[in-house]
């Protein structure tokens, strides 16, 4: 297990409120797994699974009823991104704000290196 002290990735209280109101209504999960695989139109992805089970290498983020879940490969495209949650007139979504991309498509979900 990685602690967050070794490694920078923030969860907002915005992200974390919302991702205790999901967990708290999916019966058998207990976690919000975050990860990046290839795809997307920009060359990776952010990808969002609710899970039940932990991995002894997850980076884990705890914040107010919240459990988010960060695998090592994924966490070395995150690292020093915040991960937030937004409701506005475009409508809800998480946004993760990644410094380590160059850049990303309009819906955020995808992003370059």
């Amino acid at each position: 297990m990685t602690t967050i002290d070794t490694i920078s990735v923030s969860l907002t209280d915005s992200a974390a409120k919302r991702i205790a109101k999901i967990l708290a209504s999916e019966p058998g999960s207990t976690a919000l797994r975050i990860s990046v695989e290839g795809g997307g139109c920009s060359g990776f992805q952010y990808k969002y699974d609710l899970v039940a089970a932990r991995e002894a290498d997850d980076l884990i983020l705890e914040r107010a009823g919240a459990t988010v879940l960060i695998d090592p490969v994924s966490l070395q495209y995150l690292e020093g991104s915040q991960i937030d949650f937004v409701d506005d007139l475009i409508g809800q979504s998480f946004q993760i704000r990644n410094p380590n991309a160059a850049s990303s498509c309009g819906c955020g979900v995808s992003f370059a290196i």
